[in-house]
């Protein structure tokens, strides 16, 4: 049962006077729980708590990490048909929609729970010590990654679970031996709750010491503010505009220690479309782009905002029928009437822009809080010429560019922010004619795709969901995937130190039989 309250370690609280409901956008109707935004007092502990906590956690073996993130796991199946609801209720997000979500986030701790298992996330590194060597002796020094310490995560608004209470930031951090205080966010606290009851469970059942982690609920931006700010936080993740992430990176930044803010915000996703694949394939492709546009009203941080080509008829034939397809397509209801009050807002600002035209858009009355789709064009020159138009459109919206020919297209390509993604649509025998403009799109991106959508976010060990700013704070790193776990840890090394003393990663008979790099070799032997 959703009780409206703060999880403060394990305890529920609600000593503050700020009070919000959630909404269901399908009804336009606020839901009846009444939830109590986090008070600085609660706050205060809860930090406390996660920085108590943190001195046992960080030395929590692996296989009982794993344990925990098992159990994790299976308490959020436990929530059974409860959470499904709540989910739809507080998003407007189909039951299916929330079963597969459901899928990933259970799916992404129990491979994070394998990770650590096994073990040889930790990169251990061993130089053993030269004392022969001449001119000077070398010492022994070993190293592996060790955690930060406490982590914010801030709940992300369209992924009420997988990026999230225990999504794949959550999950990361307490693999790399983090504990978690997550700033729930609004749009959905109940479904957040219920999870947050779910790790509150397993770690009882894993004996994880209280304060590993805490749930605040929060109306506003002063919980999350106050969080930040906070000295025994130590680290930040965050889903979100570039507005929201770029904040939270800048307070961390003034902060007398500052901290790292690894922020995953805004990308367009640009699309390349290449001649023979627009005459091949356009048609094909345009029926495919209509759906991946307005897939979940595009509501996703992979949706294909900008479409580039080389004008000419088959670029025309391709506009036509994306624009015919596309509004075939029923619209579709949005998170809450903030998220479609501001992409009809930003929809509106595109659309003031000189030289955007629409080619095709949804104009008939809708359901309160559906989206509607929208497709554009804009001359290659006059896209150059104005960098409002390289915004991102929340929403389903998309731009195709029309460029006069490959040079402008790829001098278009080198002038886009960072992206998350970069699209190649085209014939096998045009890569390597067009090899510039698969660089200029690299260089740009943090994922490249051959012949197909942006759309769908892989969970494995090779995917990189980040990019260049302001797709992401910090391009070295993903937010899915189990690497995601380096972005919670430091690495450290031990000089001369009692092999007796030396974490089991580090010892000399290799007790927990991982791979390690000795001396220059990638071996699980013993020294």
């Amino acid at each position: 049962m959703i009780s409206g309250k703060n999880y403060i370690g394990n305890v529920l609280s609600s000593l503050g006077n700020i009070t919000y409901k959630t909404f269901n956008p399908q009804t336009n109707l606020e839901n009846e729980v009444i939830y109590t935004e986090a008070s600085p007092i609660e706050i205060q502990t809860a930090v406390e708590l996660a920085a108590k906590a943190f001195k046992t956690f960080k030395t929590v073996s692996g296989v009982k990490k794993s344990d925990f993130l098992n159990e994790i796991a299976n308490e959020i199946e436990n929530l059974g048909d409860e959470l499904i609801k709540t989910y739809c209720l507080e998003t407007g997000l189909p039951e299916a929609r929330a079963i597969g979500e459901r899928g990933r986030t259970i799916f992404q701790l129990r491979s994070f729970a394998n990770l650590v298992k096994e073990g040889s996330w930790v990169e251990a590194t061993i130089d053993t010590a030269q004392p022969n060597r001449e001119p000077i002796p070398k010492v022994d020094i070993r190293k592996m990654y060790i955690p930060l310490g406490p982590v914010v995560v801030f709940g992300a608004s369209n992924f009420p679970l997988a990026y999230s209470t225990a999504g794949g930031d959550t999950a990361a951090a307490f693999a790399a031996g983090c504990p978690v205080i997550v700033k729930s966010h609004p749009m959905h606290a109940g479904t957040g709750e219920l999870v947050a009851s779910a790790i509150i469970n397993a770690a009882f059942t894993a004996e994880m010491p209280n304060g590993v982690f805490s749930n605040l609920n929060s109306s506003g931006i002063e919980v999350g503010q106050l969080l930040v700010k906070h000295p025994e936080v130590k680290a930040v993740g965050f889903t979100g505009s570039i507005r929201g992430g770029r904040a939270l990176y800048d307070l961390a930044s003034k902060r007398s220690e500052p901290i790292p803010v690894f922020a995953e915000m805004g990308s367009v996703n640009p699309v390349v479309l290449l001649p023979k694949a627009a005459k091949n394939k356009g048609t094909e492709w345009a029926k495919k782009y209509a759906n991946s546009i307005t897939l979940g009203s595009g509501q996703f941080c992979t949706n294909p905002g900008l479409i580039l080509g080389i004008k000419g008829v088959n670029l025309a034939n391709f506009i036509q029928v994306l624009s015919e397809e596309i509004v075939k397509i029923e619209p579709t209801c949005m998170l809450h009437p903030n998220i479609i009050g501001a992409y009809e807002s930003n929809k509106a600002k595109m659309l003031e822009q000189k030289g955007l035209e629409t080619t095709a858009s949804i104009n008939n009355e809708v359901s309160k809080n559906y989206g509607r789709q929208i497709v554009t064009t804009v001359e290659g020159v006059t896209f150059l010429e104005n960098v409002n138009l390289h915004q991102e459109v929340f929403g389903p919206f998309s731009m195709i560019v029309q460029c006069e020919n490959v040079d402008q297209l790829e001098e278009i390509i080198s002038k886009l922010e960072g992206q998350l993604t970069g699209t190649i649509l085209a014939e096998n025998t045009e890569l390597a004619t067009h090899s510039n403009i698969i660089n200029s799109l690299q260089n740009r991106v943090g994922r490249i795709i051959f012949n197909g959508v942006p759309t769908g976010v892989e969970v494995c060990a090779a995917m990189v969901h980040g990019g260049p700013y302001p797709a992401s704070t910090d391009s070295r790193f993903t937010a899915v995937g189990i690497n995601s776990i380096k972005r919670w840890v430091r690495p450290f090394s031990f000089q001369s130190w009692p092999n007796e003393l030396l974490p089991n990663e580090l010892k000399n008979e290799n007790p927990l039989k991982i791979l390690r790099l000795v001396d220059g070799e990638q071996t699980a032997k013993s020294i």
